[in-house]
């Protein structure tokens, strides 16, 4: 019993420091690069580009520079930018929740996708994935908006992020505090799915998860991860799921809309909360928006069936051997 115990110990830190080194050699560079886009101008260039799109959801053109800097940096670049910008516009609680819905389902491209690619799927399909469908989200979600002529009051934003000291310093600081609270979240889920296992929780969950999943046409052995990556995040999810797809117990299809369906609704908790407190609304932010990515997963799974394995290898999946 105890050397089982011990076994199980070693094999989670094992298990983690392989996953954790898979990201770490994503997530560091991808960082740096990120840097370097802010401090060359490519994201303002990027919101310029954005800014008549604005337009087709119901928003001021101002908001493709937010939108902007969600892509290419995260959540909270995005709402740093928001909160600078949304004082002088008068947006309305409708607005924030179509602003922060699409920052919510398309943000840190350069960092989720490349995550998603270290599992097998392609880049450029992930990236065309996710911020069409925010698009299309954003289009929807201010349709039913006005025709309904409902959060038509003036949004109210309750917090803004504390502003990091404005220096390449703090900035190294601030990144090694993300990479090292990743490290330890990343642990933390490797211990928990090992004893969900030994405890026979994780067939518990696969069942009851099953017809949601089965819904959406992914396999239920894509269970656990794809709720990890729902509820605490792509990094946690993609990281787990990177995992599994080398243990071969995913198939390709499982693990690309595994990936796809968490790409535009996951981090449902802390993510959600954000936004709420910037002045959007839960039913854009969470009902609707699960509803939309649950549909839409189903909708692309089924109209995938269709595709050959080349055409799947060839524009969604890197290879065979992935």
């Amino acid at each position: 019993m105890i050397y089982s115990v011990k076994q199980t110990v070693v094999s989670a830190f094992q298990e983690s420091y392989h996953i954790l080194i898979s990201l770490f050699k994503i997530l560091v560079p991808m960082i740096i690069v990120i840097k370097i886009l802010e401090m060359t101008g490519f994201v303002a260039i990027l919101g310029m580009v954005l800014s008549p799109v604005m337009y087709l959801v119901g928003l001021p053109g101002e908001m493709g520079l937010v939108w902007a800097s969600a892509l290419m940096t995260n959540i909270y670049g995005g709402i740093v930018v928001f909160v600078a910008l949304a004082k002088g516009l008068d947006m309305t609680v409708a607005q924030v929740t179509v602003i922060a819905s699409m920052m919510l389902m398309a943000h840190a491209i350069p960092v989720e996708v490349q995550i998603a690619r270290k599992a097998g799927t392609r880049f450029i399909a992930m990236t065309a994935f996710r911020v069409v469908s925010a698009l299309i989200y954003g289009i929807i979600l201010n349709i039913i908006y006005t025709s309904t002529k409902t959060l038509t009051e003036p949004a109210k934003v309750l917090w803004s992020p504390p502003v990091r000291e404005n220096t390449l310093t703090g900035w190294v600081i601030g990144q090694a505090q993300n990479l090292l609270s990743i490290a330890v979240i990343v642990t933390l889920l490797v211990f928990l799915m090992k004893l969900l296992k030994v405890l026979g929780i994780i067939n518990v969950i696969n069942s009851a998860c099953g017809p949601l999943l089965k819904v959406m046409g992914i396999g239920k052995e894509a269970a656990y991860v794809t709720m990890v990556g729902f509820t605490l995040g792509l990094t946690y999810g993609g990281g787990l799921i990177i995992n599994e797809a080398r243990s071969g117990k995913l198939t390709h299809r499982d693990i690309f809309f595994g990936l796809a369906f968490m790409g535009i609704c996951h981090s449902m908790i802390e993510d959600t909360l954000l936004m709420v407190s910037i002045g959007g609304h839960l039913s854009g932010l969470l009902w609707i928006r699960t509803i939309f990515s649950v549909l839409l997963t189903a909708a692309v799974v089924r109209l995938s069936a269709m595709l050959s394995d080349r055409v799947f290898y060839r524009y969604l999946f890197l290879n065979q051997n992935a």
